[in-house]
């Protein structure tokens, strides 16, 4: 995994590692420190060895991304007071996946984004996303 940016973190300028356990890395894009700006205080929990996606980690490497959310969680909450939160993984290419390491996004939410009050479920069950009948 020469090329895989969360194997090697240092491969993707502005990601710095910020947390880490034996198993996971939490890493933030430089972006996400600004205030006000989309995604302040976003990141990701990666593990350390290549998974593909979440169904592919270790029963430890679960327990390990547990542990290193709840640091997380205190961690975003201090710095940047998010008013909720949006967590999730995107499995598989039709699932959003786009870089095929699996990675846990912890999503901060503020009261005054135009999509507010707006859940992980929002755009799946809009109008835009309605499948063709038959399939």
């Amino acid at each position: 995994m020469d090329n895989c940016v969360f194997c090697k973190p240092d491969l993707e300028p502005g990601q710095n590692i910020v947390f880490s356990n034996e198993h996971c890395l939490f890493l933030q894009l430089e972006s996400s420190q600004i205030k006000g700006k989309n995604l302040e205080g976003a990141g990701i929990i990666v593990p350390k060895r290549h998974r593909v996606t979440a169904f592919d980690l270790t029963e430890e490497e679960w327990i390990a991304t547990y542990r290193l959310l709840q640091e997380v969680k205190q961690y975003i909450d201090k710095k940047h007071h998010p008013d909720g939160y949006n967590l999730g993984w995107n499995c598989g290419e039709v699932g959003g996946q786009h870089i095929f390491h699996a990675h846990f996004h912890v999503l901060p939410r503020y009261k005054d984004e135009p999509l507010a009050g707006k859940g992980i479920r929002y755009m799946f069950k809009g109008e835009a996303n309605q499948r063709k009948a038959g399939k």
